[in-house]
């Protein structure tokens, strides 16, 4: 699984002009599934995101995870973190999972959070979407399963 986070101020979904989802400040999760992912690149990132020490303390250091800021996080599912533009100018998608094996460990994922004590919202999955942020910082982190031990 691959994961953009960005700390923000504030996120919200729109679908058909209308708001599906809408935090304060947290994080928005941008999620991407790969084909050979499981449940266990979803407690990986599950873990690693709540305690990702992202939010400035008293002294403006990154200090802080999501718990100690009572933060929220707003999740969106992105298959195009897999894109291959490696030839050609039109992005390939062969290594994104499968829409029926996205969505349950998108769903995982998003219920493990949520299990920590962290309030997650959600976009729609396999709906053309309007994200809106105002990022915090900015801070923008990169995060793969198959980087983390």
């Amino acid at each position: 699984m691959r994961i953009l986070v960005q700390r923000v101020k504030q996120a919200r979904v729109v679908v058909d002009k209308n708001e599906v989802a809408c935090i304060g400040p947290g994080m928005l999760l941008l999620v991407g599934v790969a084909k050979d992912d499981n449940e266990k690149d979803a407690v990986l990132l599950a873990k690693k995101i709540v305690f990702l020490r992202i939010f400035e303390d008293n002294e403006e250091k990154m200090n802080l995870n999501i718990l100690q800021v009572q933060g929220a996080i707003l999740s969106v599912p992105q298959f195009t973190l897999y894109a291959d533009t490696s030839r050609g100018h039109r992005p390939g998608f062969d290594q994104a999972a499968e829409p029926s094996k996205a969505i349950v460990l998108w769903n995982k994922l998003n219920q493990l959070i949520a299990d920590n004590g962290v309030c997650v919202s959600q976009g729609v999955f396999g709906a053309t979407m309007d994200v809106q942020l105002t990022n915090d910082g900015p801070v923008t982190l990169w995060l793969d399963s198959k980087n983390i031990c």
